[in-house]
């Protein structure tokens, strides 16, 4: 895939992100469709998955891996979407502004373009293994904190976590490691704040690939480190994105 041809998808990516930030920001619907003791899915979700799918589809040769309808057709083509509609989604429904899209094009399972959209704050994150990392078309870079005692690590906890005693104490045992600790409940904005230098280090077990893809080529964009690994048959996957120096 050469240069102009990824330019062209990161524009088809932005497009498609903003109309659909556009949709979420101005009051969407949100009609609870199911719910469980630590999951929710919104009309909204649906909905903003359509306004992206129906733009992507613009290339029709390329599936669409998305949170809501999962893996569309030609599953075997090394090309391929990645789609959350709305990580963040029971923030969005409580109104904690900490919710965005997220798009990403894979290519033999590597991001190669990222684009996160905050559009709360109306903040367009972007990047490629061609281009820089920017937001809203200004350069971000990764932070040059090198010790994890001055650092701030982002975490979550995804909605199949192992709540037993013995999994929580070893989490708080790497808490101690850190100056600040911080769950925000979105992995793609967790992803940018490391991209943009406002954290050193995003780290989680058993996210959902649509949650970390986009994220994980703007970290690398930006001069970070992204790390995904342990993938299993439901998108599941382990992350550590970096600033790439951070002592851990």
């Amino acid at each position: 895939m050469n240069e102009e041809e990824l330019k062209n998808y990161l524009y088809i990516a932005k497009r498609a992100a903003k109309e659909a930030g556009l949709y979420l920001a101005n009051n969407a619907d949100n009609t609870v469709l199911s719910s469980t003791d630590k999951d929710i899915k919104l009309q909204a979700d649906i909905s903003a998955e359509k306004i992206i799918k129906d733009i992507l589809v613009s290339e029709p040769n390329i599936p669409i891996l998305a949170e809501e309808s999962g893996l569309s057709s030609h599953s075997s083509s090394e090309i391929f979407w990645v789609v959350d509609p709305l990580d963040g989604t029971a923030n969005y429904l409580r109104g904690l502004p900490l919710c965005c899209v997220s798009i990403a094009l894979m290519q033999n399972y590597k991001p190669i373009v990222g684009v996160i959209y905050d559009f709360n704050s109306d903040s367009l994150y972007e990047g490629s293994v061609v281009s820089k990392a920017y937001m809203n078309g200004e350069e971000i870079s990764v932070s040059q904190t090198t010790k994890s005692s001055e650092g701030v690590l982002m975490t979550g906890l995804p909605n199949d976590t192992d709540y037993s005693d013995e999994t929580l104490l070893k989490m708080v045992k790497n808490f101690q490691n850190w100056r600040k600790v911080r769950m925000i409940g979105s992995a793609a904005l967790a992803s940018v704040y490391v991209a943009s230098g406002k954290a050193d280090l995003y780290m989680e077990k058993k996210s959902y690939l649509w949650d970390v893809a986009a994220g994980s080529i703007i970290v690398e964009a930006a001069g970070g480190q992204a790390v995904i690994k342990n993938q299993n048959k439901k998108f599941q996957v382990d992350v550590s994105f970096s600033n790439s120096v951070i002592k851990i």
